[in-house]
């Protein structure tokens, strides 16, 4: 019984695939991309990040713990890739168009990597944008009008060099898991 079980739990592994720590995404049909301003307002897509893994990972700036640790962990991952760091891009798109300027996420983006790069999309794309990507946000009411917060998914999408999703990193993965997973991408020959 045990071998028949073990067998039976091979077939759904495929001969030579990568053993990711993220969540293989390969062939979804969601996450497909987006056309936004960064934070310079020159607009972005996929397309512009040709030959690089892409990080893209979704939050506020005003974020308290969330958003930081996880930009502190790309940070991390980015050195952890060593010579191969200049091939990821990081990308964070607030889900807070209100407070979320390009000069807020200009500064924002200056205090973890300047090379990363943060997406203003406005209050009447961020619902569509946000079920493309099957992201979850919702404002939550502070003591005052301006002193909301957000809560909002906590994960990161990556896509390969040619701009295809492949993976889902689970918040608190680590940079350690993150830098291994994108290592086998840029390693990829296809």
């Amino acid at each position: 019984m045990a071998g028949t079980l073990a067998s039976g739990g091979l077939l759904g592994c495929k001969e030579g695939a990568p053993a990711y720590v993220g969540i293989d995404l390969t062939g979804a049909n969601y996450a497909s991309g987006f056309s936004l301003p960064d934070q310079n307002g020159d607009i972005r897509a996929l397309a512009s990040y040709a030959g690089k893994v892409v990080v893209v990972f979704f939050g506020y700036t005003q974020c308290p713990d969330v958003c930081p640790t996880s930009l502190a962990e790309l940070v991390e991952t980015k050195r952890l890739l060593g010579d191969q760091g200049d091939r990821m891009q990081g990308v964070f798109i607030s889900v807070d168009p209100a407070r979320d300027t390009p000069e807020v996420m200009r500064a924002y983006m200056a205090s973890f990597d300047p090379s990363f790069q943060a997406l203003h999309v406005t209050a009447e794309q961020l619902p569509e944008l946000a079920k493309s990507f099957k992201v979850y946000y919702k404002k939550v009411d502070g003591s005052t009008p301006t002193s909301y917060t957000m809560d909002h998914s906590a994960g990161s999408y990556v896509y390969d060099t040619k701009g295809r999703l492949r993976l889902y990193h689970r918040y608190g993965s680590g940079a350690k898991a993150l830098a291994g997973d994108l290592k086998l991408l840029l390693a990829e020959k296809d």
